[in-house]
């Protein structure tokens, strides 16, 4: 996770929040989202996520949205990065989402 964290400051992701989802989902430890400035910015950020991965010796990350780059994912395994430009992740607003206490249907009833 410092890995993660360190390349997502060098790279000058903005907004970025980590998730905990131990006990909330099986699919990972943590979910970090961040932001990059436009296209170019989120797909660098994300390449070079996944080489520092790799060179650190976490294996090889895959990576899914690269040729949009509006909404890039980064699956580490025990931690999946989802890097957005600022008008897409306020669109899909995953923070939200994965924050909430009771499942859906219970928040409607509150």
């Amino acid at each position: 996770m410092d890995v993660v964290r360190q390349s997502l400051e060098d790279d000058k992701a903005e907004e970025i929040v980590v998730i905990d989802l131990l006990g909330k989902s099986s699919i990972a430890d943590h979910m970090i989202v961040a932001n990059g400035r436009s296209q170019r910015q989120v797909g660098a950020i994300a390449d070079h996520l996944g080489r520092r991965i790799k060179e650190n010796g976490f294996g090889a990350a895959r990576i899914e949205g690269l040729p949009a780059c509006d909404w890039v994912l980064v699956d580490a395994g025990d931690v999946i990065i989802h890097v957005f430009r600022p008008e897409v992740r306020k669109f899909y607003n995953l923070e939200k989402m994965w924050a909430a206490e009771l499942p859906p249907a219970e928040q409607a009833a509150s």
